[in-house]
């Protein structure tokens, strides 16, 4: 029997009334601990380090249920896969920025950019209620002609 500490995202789930398996515990872990953007392929394979017996099915329905319960958010980075990541709660609200050439995903803050937003919508008669900010990039130093090879 495999025991695992609560997570973030076990006790989201219990908050909202959300029954856990065990194997949904594998994967609010998996989810809890990933510092990255993982897709579902991604999930799974970690998943299965814990617990060889959850499917693929089981990692697809884990995450629509945590995205109905508004515990997870999907985020589609221009890479044809869906990736996700723990919806923040009041604090932490950050930015991506997408490196197209390897798809590696950077969060950002940015104080200035903040005010910037809520400077435009308010000259412009608005006040912003969600907005979701991704910048799609490349490198600098692997640009043609800056000295490294591509």
């Amino acid at each position: 029997m495999i025991t695992l500490s609560s997570t973030r995202i076990e006790q989201l789930c219990k908050a909202k009334g959300l029954k856990m398996t065990g194997q949904r515990r594998v994967i609010a872990k998996v989810l809890s601990e990933s510092t990255d953007h993982p897709d579902a392929e991604e999930l799974h394979r970690r998943a299965v380090k814990i617990d060889d017996r959850i499917s693929m099915a089981t990692v697809y329905r884990t995450v629509r249920l945590l995205e109905e319960a508004e515990i997870l958010e999907r985020h589609d980075f221009g890479d044809g896969r869906a990736r996700f990541e723990t919806i923040e709660d009041g604090g932490g609200h950050h930015h991506h920025l997408i490196n197209v050439r390897t798809g590696d995903v950077v969060e950002f803050e940015d104080d200035a950019l903040e005010a910037l937003k809520q400077r435009i919508a308010a000259e412009l008669g608005y006040k912003i209620v969600g907005e979701r900010l991704e910048l799609y990039c490349v490198p600098l130093d692997n640009e043609p002609g800056k000295g490294s090879s591509s």
